[in-house]
């Protein structure tokens, strides 16, 4: 559900609020710039607020409906001005800093990109008196545009800013051959390559099928997991993989099947690339990816309560 100002809208479901305009800075601009346009909103006091700042990934990708494109957002969003290509985060890539993460408006690609590149810029900042729902993404190093450590003091990166729900601690419980993640509810079998081997896509839904007619660990409810499912493992602060550290999974790849078809082009489907934790797909009949299966409440769903996204998938 959004509710609308003059300049600015509210994600009543995540306690965001974004400027109206998704393309306040009319023109792509380098990692640097963006976070200097954000200063200059501020200084303005853009919207009757001085606390605007670039999202960092996991609240950009918070927006993204998969389930459409150009642009890939909720039906009837209320945004005006939205570029079908790259925006920027405030999240630095943990393996390659002189990259930040960016999100894909037309498709939903999240992917990394040089810091001198120039992409489009969205505000956003958080209302104090909403609790939200999107967590924080673990990122607690920052970096300049040349990939150089330095203070977060005052920087607005998102390890400056720290936006968003603390994860649980312990956020991980270990039962027998399956974990679950208190952050999001979920169950995941502790072995995160089922399968033993890449699998085409279908192969993963035959293989799940017999690891249920099986009972494996003992349940008979594993899914493929929603590509949301599977981002929300990633912890930004690490790499190769990126995963919460001293997590408790056994057999981690490189790349995972998602259960959600990509809508830009529907022989691809979503898939997680866990060395860096890049959101992009995977075509079909290729068997180029692992199998990690969930069982569990529908994330998806539970981020439907109390929310009018028809289509937060």
């Amino acid at each position: 559900m959004f509710k609308c100002y003059n300049h600015a809208v509210s994600d009543l479901r995540t306690g965001l609020m974004w400027s109206r305009d998704a393309a306040l800075s009319e023109f792509p601009l380098t990692w640097k710039e963006a976070f200097d346009f954000v200063d200059s909103l501020n200084s303005r006091e853009f919207e009757g607020y001085a606390n605007w700042r670039l999202p960092n990934r996991r609240e950009l990708f918070s927006l993204i409906s998969l389930s459409r494109i150009n642009p890939a957002l909720p039906e009837g969003h209320p945004f005006e001005n939205v570029f079908p290509g790259y925006y920027w985060s405030a999240s630095t890539c943990a393996r390659l800093p002189d990259q930040a993460w960016y999100v894909h408006l037309g498709g939903a690609k999240v992917y990394r990109g040089m810091k001198y590149a120039s992409y489009m810029v969205w505000p956003v900042r958080t209302q104090a008196q909403k609790k939200g729902t999107v967590f924080q993404t673990g990122q607690k190093q920052c970096f300049d545009e040349a990939g150089r450590p330095g203070p977060c003091s005052g920087t607005l990166q998102g390890a400056s800013v720290l936006a968003g729900k603390p994860w649980p601690g312990p956020r991980f419980e270990v039962q027998a051959d399956t974990v679950t993640d208190h952050m999001t509810g979920l169950n995941w079998m502790k072995k995160a390559d089922a399968a033993g081997r890449e699998v085409a896509w279908q192969e993963a839904f035959d293989f799940i099928d017999r690891l249920n007619q099986n009972a494996v660990t003992g349940f008979s409810d594993w899914r493929l997991p929603h590509i949301r499912e599977l981002e929300s493992l990633v912890d930004l602060g690490e790499h190769s993989p990126a995963l919460p550290s001293k997590n408790p999974f056994k057999d981690i790849r490189d790349f995972y099947w998602s259960a959600t078809t990509s809508r830009y082009e529907t022989r691809y489907a979503w898939a997680l690339y866990l060395k860096d934790g890049a959101v992009g797909v995977g075509f079909k009949p290729d068997p180029e990816f692992f199998l990690w299966p969930v069982r569990g409440a529908d994330l998806l769903s539970n981020l439907k309560k109390g929310a009018n996204h028809a289509d937060i998938a």
